[in-house]
């Protein structure tokens, strides 16, 4: 598919758009609004760069619904950015070519591997492992026993996949992340010593999944640690033993999730945020970067800061911590003021107020 050009009525049929213009003219990329010249279709986000449209460069141009005044070639759409990322993933996606096994990629015994599979250089792969159709494995990926992959799944240099788990279709995991590693589990005897508690369960990864690179996923200290179908998780992450993460979830880059944690479907985790372990997060959840979430939440739920608030009312917290010097000058005069009011009131005056009041 790369490198072939596609008709502008094309791709106004893939993504559903309103065609405006030529439908016959032809694209063969996609680039960003101040680059995109000759052949290339780019986008706008919104209308407030609508008075830029005359400057595109672009043989077509994606626009919001609502944008009007196009003189070129366009294609009208409710979300240009869902839009242009189908159209960008046409043009980059290319065919699965299977490679085989490289000779210096070492076999377990007893493992089931598809004729049509890409197995890099220094893989290791352990006893009885199943591999699905059209995997690519890239270099100094390392799989240990027991482990199962599903179809179209591709691994990135350097991942681990721990014994006995399992990873579904078409999941990407990219380098350096390690999955099935131990869950951070201790008992601590009278004498402050930490004695380490087996962890015997798995990861399960199901369909659809992507893994960002260097993100630590642990095994269960029974059962299973579990991230559900169409979970995207950034670089970074970290999931301790029985974590489950719903189905359609963002986890953004840091998030760090304590054991036995749960989450909802389509929950958003900004960067850096941290969940204590045993609670629970409710469908569509969305949690501002650097918050600390110590409780459960209800579906909907979005909230701010450490601990974690509703966001709005974290929001005018944060307006009011921002003029906090100020209220403590503003309080300092005024005790400085009652002080010299009080010292300026005679016994008498004193007095003469009570019986007044």
């Amino acid at each position: 598919m790369a490198g072939e050009k596609k008709r502008l009525a094309e791709l106004a049929a893939l993504v559903q758009g309103e065609l405006v213009g030529d439908p016959e003219v032809l694209i063969g990329g996609v680039a960003d609004f101040d680059s995109a010249g000759e052949g290339e279709i780019t986008f706008v986000a919104d209308l407030k760069h609508g008075a830029r449209l005359a400057e595109c460069r672009a043989a077509a141009i994606i626009v919001p619904a609502a944008a009007t005044g196009i003189n070129g070639s366009a294609i009208r759409v409710r979300n240009p950015y869902l839009a242009v990322a189908r159209i960008h993933a046409l043009f980059v996606d290319e065919p699965f070519a299977a490679t085989g096994i490289d000779a210096r990629a070492v076999v377990g015994h007893d493992c089931h591997i598809p004729a049509e599979v890409s197995i890099g250089p220094l893989v290791y792969l352990g006893n009885r492992v199943r591999l699905g159709r059209r995997i690519t494995l890239h270099p100094g990926v390392v799989v240990y026993d027991d482990a199962v992959i599903g179809d179209d799944a591709v691994l990135y240099a350097n991942v681990t996949i721990g014994h006995g788990c399992r990873i579904g279709n078409r999941v990407i995991i990219h380098s350096g992340a390690v999955i099935g590693s131990d869950g951070f589990g201790y008992a601590t005897d009278e004498n402050g010593h930490h004695v380490k508690r087996p962890q015997v369960g798995v990861v399960q990864i199901d369909d659809d999944v992507e893994i960002g690179a260097n993100t630590c996923i642990d095994r269960a200290t029974f059962g299973k640690t579990w991230v559900k179908r169409g979970a995207k998780i950034d670089n970074l992450v970290q999931l301790g033993h029985n974590v489950v993460i719903g189905e359609d979830a963002l986890l953004v880059a840091q998030v760090g999730i304590a054991g036995s944690a749960t989450t909802g479907n389509n929950v958003v985790l900004g960067g850096q945020v941290g969940l204590s372990g045993h609670i629970h997060l409710g469908d569509r959840v969305m949690i501002a970067a650097k918050s600390g979430v110590h409780n459960n939440l209800e579906p909907g739920a979005v909230v701010a800061g450490i601990p974690a608030i509703p966001h709005k009312t974290w929001l005018r917290s944060s307006a009011v911590y921002a003029k906090l010097p100020e209220m403590v000058r503003e309080l300092r005069e005024l005790r400085r003021r009652v002080a010299e009011l009080s010292r300026a009131m005679t016994p008498g005056e004193d007095e003469s107020l009570g019986n007044n009041g």
